[in-house]
């Protein structure tokens, strides 16, 4: 199983959609720095299921995350586009969008992070 990790800033405010047969996605996409006078990579990054929805109204443009998840690669007329099937999820901090979720944010765990396998019975 491959497992890609990355950190960067948030693109645009997250979109939650429903799919065909009711399960709920949200997408939005990360930019990561690959250092001065270079241009950044993208990712676009979706997370599935009740976690989803919890997370939506807190991913906003401009904001910091740390992302762990199983990488993904579409191509489009011929052009391809990473994405990132979202398992972990940190907030970093660091921006006004995130200072504004710190008042309004649910539970989260110790560092930042929520439990992603929260509904998982095991």
């Amino acid at each position: 199983m491959q497992v890609l990790s990355i950190a960067g800033n948030v693109g645009k405010d997250a979109v939650l959609r429903t799919t065909e047969k009711g399960d709920k996605v949200l997408g939005f996409s990360v930019a990561v720095s690959n250092g001065k006078d270079k241009d950044a990579t993208w990712y676009d990054c979706s997370v599935w299921g009740k976690r989803a929805e919890n997370l939506e109204p807190h991913i906003k443009k401009g904001g910091k995350l740390a992302l762990s998840g199983r990488p993904t690669v579409r191509v489009h007329e011929g052009k391809p586009y990473l994405g990132l099937s979202v398992n972990e999820l940190a907030f970093m901090g660091g921006s006004a969008a995130r200072d504004e979720h710190d008042q309004r944010a649910p539970a989260e765990q110790p560092g930042g992070g929520y439990d992603l396998n929260d509904d998982i019975p095991f």
